[in-house]
């Protein structure tokens, strides 16, 4: 019997690496990074009718922590009243860790006060629904929040107010 050589299978196709200048957009970490609830007129409040006046107050905050990567928090402020009284207050700052790499830097602004946010909301809002839920209110439900039309009111405000500082452009 003659020996055969042994002829290796033909490699298999590498998967195409990433080029260098690409786009990255990655989600490192989701979590609660503050979070409050306070019910300072209870159990008084649970005697009355339940028809509260709801205020959203809404605020986007972002850091750097390392080159290509950004702390991002939602801060929600939620405030019930029924009358002038405070039936519930809740507070969630959600965060995120975010890696974003070859972005051309006109673009991160949108990344950080749009896409982000967008990512985090739905996180804040069942987090917010919860607690109202477990401090025996109905359930809360916020409605999605455009925050694609926030940066852009924002960025509006900002061309606005640099107008009215007497900069020429």
């Amino acid at each position: 019997m003659a020996d055969k050589k042994h002829t290796p299978p033909p490699a298999a196709p590498q998967a195409t690496t990433q080029s260098a200048n690409q786009p990255e957009f990655a989600i490192q970490r989701v979590y609660i990074k503050d979070l409050s609830f306070e019910a300072p007129q209870s159990p008084v409040v649970f005697q009355h009718e339940w028809k509260p006046e709801l205020n959203l107050q809404v605020q986007t905050l972002s850091a750097k922590l390392a080159d290509d990567v950004h702390e991002v928090t939602l801060k929600l402020t939620v405030t019930a009243k029924t009358g002038d009284a405070v039936a519930f207050l809740i507070e969630v700052q959600q965060a995120g860790i975010f890696t974003m790499k070859h972005f051309p830097q006109d673009q991160m602004g949108a990344l950080l006060n749009s896409a982000c946010p967008n990512i985090l909301f739905p996180y804040a809002r069942e987090t917010i629904s919860d607690l109202a839920s477990r401090g025996t209110f109905p359930p809360l439900y916020l409605a999605p929040i455009n925050f694609d039309a926030l940066y852009m009111q924002h960025l509006e405000q900002q061309k606005q107010a640099d107008g009215k500082d007497g900069k020429t452009h």
